[in-house]
């Protein structure tokens, strides 16, 4: 059986044939590896490992305390679901929107995608494209990480006016942010034709 597969530096489209255990297939023009042996498998399998992690420990990200501050004798510990609806209660509808939007729901959303696309394959053929097209876009917008950096950068500055400890879910939300990503970056958007995935 042979595939067409598109050389990702190029753009030469190739006629593939079916690879055995060590060989390669690479692009004739730029000399770029188009594919390896089972690479559609391995590439599905470890992004669907990655994403199944990513969503176990989204939970705990959002619902277990973040942060611990003691500020003037008050102690409080908010969560990032928490504190979100906190924002949105106190009458701060646009920065909490925003934070819900692209930290929470889209982030979520992704995730579960990816993990249709390279594991559960419950849509059928032709919806295929339209979720990837769709993940593709969440993908732009979904800013877990950068929350992280802003997150780090206001503890920073904070360091010298509140005391503060890390919640257990700082670790979950690092953990989760990195699997996100790495399941992103192993996906193989040609793995979900390819009939031995299917």
């Amino acid at each position: 059986m042979q595939h067409h597969r598109a050389c990702h530096c190029c753009g030469l489209i190739h006629r593939v044939p079916e690879l055995s255990d060590e060989e390669r297939a690479v692009c004739t023009r730029c000399g770029s590896t188009l594919m390896t042996a089972n690479q559609s498998q391995k590439g599905a399998s470890r992004t669907a490992a990655a994403a199944v992690a990513a969503f176990v420990l989204f939970w705990p990200a959002v619902l277990l305390p973040i942060l611990e501050i003691e500020q003037l004798g008050q102690h409080s510990e908010q969560s990032i679901l928490t504190g979100t609806f906190g924002l949105i209660r106190h009458g701060s509808f646009f920065v909490g929107g925003i934070v819900l939007l692209f930290s929470i729901i889209f982030p979520l959303t992704k995730i579960v995608l990816l993990i249709e696309l390279s594991l559960l394959e419950i849509l059928h053929r032709k919806h295929k494209a339209f979720t990837l097209r769709a993940m593709e876009h969440l993908g732009r917008w979904s800013m877990m990480d950068v929350m992280l950096l802003a997150f780090l950068v206001m503890l920073v500055k904070l360091g010298n006016l509140v005391e503060f400890q890390f919640g257990p879910a700082v670790i979950a939300f690092t953990l989760c942010v990195v699997m996100s990503m790495i399941a992103s970056l192993s996906f193989d958007p040609h793995s979900i034709w390819d009939e031995s995935h299917e």
